[in-house]
């Protein structure tokens, strides 16, 4: 049994987070409650926490024209076997998600929360066949063997329709921590703030952004300044909001400094000039297909940088929008050039690069 099987539970982790980078909520009073409730299970050790309302985003119409849009992944034949002994599916079955990330010592490592409709005694079962059980202060922790490495994913159920996994240290000890500490305070404050989106993520400095941008980063689109002002901000954030059939994207860089704040508008603000400049030029025209080029050029134009003073702390806001026209070009660019590739490189350096008239 390998990782992707056990990640379903955490791979709508991935998979979940996927999809989820487009959602919709109304926040029913239940819903409040699953997302609070999960945040505070958060490790305020952590350098980035996701959440994701997954039971809100199966009625939004935004949602629906991305997974119409979006390839459909024939599941492997492990994988199809994991659905059918534990009728659990992620899409259908999993109702919020929240996930930390972290270091341990030199690994990244992971807690997440899952709330959703679990067959508990299914999936107790295939885990004890798979690997191993034991008991911690009353509490049962299953251990799943990673296939291929020594690495296991450690998992126990908090209550029949509540489950938590991780894939590094001890599962029990990390749900006895108090989370009274100031560090969860000022995750609080963060989490507080984006109350009304329903897919978010907040990053710490800790966590280094910028560094990671760097080295993900294609070379064509690496900025060493943009990575440098990142690793200043204190914090980050990345909420996704559907509003009818469009998806509002907002990022928020927080710094104490006001010249930190400024200068990182700037030089937004001059990366999508030359996004929008990029989109113009002859050889552009020449490979871009002509309506995702004006998808993008319509997505840049509609972008805003703008600066929040809140008192301690300054921010700077990226907002933009994705329409069933960018989605619909995007789509039809994929379908129609055999390689993908005068269409892949546009996009990278649109939504890294837009140009907000403030």
């Amino acid at each position: 049994m390998n990782k992707r099987e056990w990640a379903a539970l955490g791979a709508g982790l991935l998979l979940g987070t996927a999809a989820a980078l487009y959602t919709y909520q109304r926040y029913a009073a239940h819903s409040s409650s699953g997302r609070g409730d999960l945040l505070e299970m958060m490790p305020s050790d952590a350098g980035a926490v996701l959440f994701v309302n997954l039971a809100e985003l199966r009625s939004a119409p935004f949602i629906a024209q991305l997974y119409a849009w979006a390839p459909q992944p024939q599941p492997d034949e492990d994988y199809a076997q994991f659905l059918n002994e534990t009728d659990f599916h992620y899409e259908r079955d999993l109702d919020h998600l929240a996930v930390a990330f972290g270091k341990a010592g030199q690994d990244s490592a992971f807690f997440a929360v899952a709330d959703g409709k679990f067959d508990r005694q299914k999936i107790s079962a295939l885990a004890t066949k798979s690997g191993s059980v034991e008991k911690h202060s009353g509490r049962e922790i299953f251990a799943i063997p990673e296939s291929g490495g020594p690495k296991r994913i450690y998992f126990s159920f908090l209550g029949n329709d509540r489950i938590a996994l991780t894939d590094h240290g001890d599962l029990s000890q990390t749900l006895s921590v108090k989370k009274g500490s100031e560090g969860a305070t000022e995750w609080r404050a963060r989490f507080e703030r984006l109350a009304g989106s329903p897919i978010f993520a907040v990053i710490r400095q800790d966590a280094a952004p910028g560094a990671a941008l760097s080295s993900q980063a294609p070379g064509g689109f690496r900025s060493p300044q943009l990575s440098t002002l990142l690793d200043q901000l204190q914090w980050m954030t990345v909420a996704g909001k559907p509003e009818n059939d469009r998806l509002r994207i907002v990022a928020e860089g927080e710094s104490t400094s006001e010249e930190t704040t400024r200068q990182a508008a700037d030089l937004l603000n001059s990366i999508l000039v030359l996004a929008e400049a990029g989109l113009n030029d002859a050889k552009t025209r020449r490979q871009l297909d002509p309506s995702l080029r004006e998808a993008f050029l319509a997505l840049l134009k509609g972008a805003d940088v703008s600066k929040i003073d809140r008192g301690d702390t300054k921010s700077v806001r990226l907002a933009f929008e994705l329409t069933p026209a960018f989605l619909e070009s995007a789509r039809r660019s994929s379908s129609d050039s055999p390689s993908g590739a005068p269409a892949k490189p546009a996009p990278e350096n649109a939504t890294h690069s837009r140009k907000g008239h403030t």
